[in-house]
């Protein structure tokens, strides 16, 4: 469960977890011993027990003298924490973090840079930190001390490809079958990846259900593009053809995915991926009606290399984050001045040079080989974080555990050496990865381009966007309004942003440009409620 604690080595009683006197805490899951033989584990053995564990979690642990905050690998589950005069706080969540939560500069150089992505390590607000995944910190009576327990070891790749694909096949049924326990439904999107692990799971355990998601109105108005190619359905009634599967088709309403963009932003903590985060929100609470536990395909594309930027030279080699690449789509919309005096572009290219430079580099490694490294190291500390975050809080917000088998431990340390010849075999994306469960799926769907997370193509989406933007930019209580470009808004209120090109990822397009404009609108409200002073020395820029 979600816990929060302080630690002050002046007190009597120097650690409190949810205001008692707790030494354990755990958010997440642990899939290979219970919590009792996990905390026994901890205590004869330290913190090096860690090494043990197979699961997403994050742990708080006293040992009687200090206080120790861990993470999982993967970084699926949260850890904020706040070094002030001597005592830190810490929080699974920000929203309960103990300690005042105020916003700087580089809190908007977060949200308008690198945003709804995060700098890794970074809480967003001032002072605020998040642990690394596969990090540990111990807080002892003369400070912090940090240390990493995992991170993928760079090494030749000695398998040939039939074992290769052997190897993928074992560690990857490994995984799902061991999330299998309890309530559990899947998530079944047509596309390779969620239907990879339907099919295990199915084979497995008899029967399961699932839950495919849609639009209304998207059979009228879907738009291909390069990035979405083709609707989901005609992909999940193959799958119904051919596996025991209980199924049905979750749809929302626009007003609906409109109304939640403020809940999912209070989920996440910070503006987020706008309405593919309300989307979430929506589908994960009508599953909890149903499921407590759902299986996903999340991170396939991060460890088998599914994106785009991998193969399209442009986003390969454009000299910064693939997924986000052009700043004029972000700052179209913000007032110059701000721009000008935050310098966006600057601070977006040295996070992605300072991550570049920690990147596990192999020796020996071809340019082209080093490339796909460097550009699967940031899509696996920038990009699966953000989807990993949205997960988990929108299923958290709704009464759904989510799992991604793809993201276990194994499956990460053995694929982030194989080469990408391997997981491109045949000139097919993720072509290893469709070898391996070849037999499972149908031809269809084996050959099916990528495709990702649904969203609504409807203009009436975006009319409702567009008329709540209006409403906020003549709302002298807005604290958003100043920082933007009043002119440049109020046109794209007037003419529908374009759906197809996106400004981050493969979904946020202009529509979500908008929907994020109002989630950081939210954001600030809330914070200006939290704090009697302004949350920003300069929030009066005109615009």
């Amino acid at each position: 469960m979600a816990f929060w604690g302080i630690c002050d080595f002046s007190q009597q009683q120097p650690l409190q977890i949810n205001g008692g006197a707790t030494a354990f805490a755990l958010l997440g899951e642990i899939y290979n011993m219970n919590e009792s033989a996990m905390q026994q584990g901890f205590a004869q053995h330290g913190i090096d027990f860690v090494q043990q564990l197979r699961g997403v979690f994050a742990i708080a642990w006293w040992d009687g003298k200090h206080l120790h905050l861990i993470r999982d690998h993967a970084g699926a589950k949260p850890l904020f924490y706040h070094l002030q005069n001597g005592k830190l706080v810490f929080s699974t969540t920000l929203r309960d973090l103990p300690t005042q939560l105020e916003i700087d500069d580089n809190s908007l150089r977060e949200i308008f840079g690198l945003g709804p992505a995060r700098s890794p390590g970074s809480g967003v607000f001032a002072g605020v930190r998040e642990l690394l995944p596969g990090q540990v910190i111990t807080f002892t009576p003369s400070g912090l001390q940090k240390h990493v327990w995992w991170q993928p070891e760079s090494r030749p790749h000695e398998d040939d490809y039939p074992t290769t694909v052997n190897m993928v096949r074992e560690l990857l049924t490994q995984a799902i079958e061991e999330q299998l326990h309890g309530d559990v439904c899947s998530l079944l999107s047509g596309g390779i990846d969620s239907s990879i692990v339907t099919a295990v799971a199915a084979n497995k355990l008899g029967s399961l259900r699932t839950f495919s998601f849609d639009f209304a109105g998207n059979d009228e108005h879907f738009a291909a593009n390069a990035f979405q190619p083709e609707r989901d359905r005609p992909f999940v009634e193959r799958m119904l053809a051919l596996y025991p599967l209980e199924h049905e088709y979750l749809t929302c309403e626009q007003q609906d995915l409109f109304e939640l963009l403020p809940a999912a932003m209070h989920a996440r903590g910070l503006p987020g991926m706008a309405d593919i985060d309300a989307s979430l929100l929506y589908f994960s609470g009508e599953v909890a009606k149903r499921s407590a536990v759902a299986l996903t395909g999340e991170c396939a594309d991060e460890v088998f290399s599914g994106y785009p930027w991998f193969l399209r030279e442009e986003l390969l080699h454009a000299g910064t984050f693939p997924w986000s690449r052009n700043m004029a789509a972000r700052t179209a919309l913000l007032n110059p001045e701000l721009v000008h005096e935050l310098k966006l572009d600057e601070y977006a290219q040295a996070c992605y040079e300072e991550s570049l430079a920690q990147v596990p580099r192999l020796a020996g490694e071809s340019p082209a080989d080093a490339r796909q490294r460097e550009v699967t190291w940031l899509t696996q500390r920038w990009f699966m974080q953000t989807l990993l975050s949205r997960m988990h809080h929108m299923g958290v917000a709704a009464g759904l555990t989510a799992r991604s088998p793809f993201a276990d431990k194994r499956v990460m340390e053995y694929l982030w050496n194989v080469p990408w010849a391997m997981k491109y075999h045949n000139g097919v994306v993720k072509g290893l990865l469709r070898d391996a469960f070849a037999d499972l799926l149908p031809i269809e769907l084996l050959q099916r381009k990528k495709s990702p997370f649904p969203k609504t193509y409807h203009p009436g989406y975006t009319n409702l966007l567009q008329t709540r933007l209006l409403e906020m930019m003549h709302d002298s209580g807005s604290p958003l309004a100043p920082l933007l470009n009043k002119q440049a808004v109020l046109q794209a209120c007037k003419n529908p942003p374009s759906t197809t090109e996106p400004w981050f990822g493969q979904l946020m397009a202009g529509p979500q440009m908008l929907a994020y404009l109002i989630q950081v609108d939210c954001w600030l409200r809330d914070i200006s409620r939290a704090d009697s002073h302004p949350p920003l020395h300069n929030l009066s820029r005109s615009g």
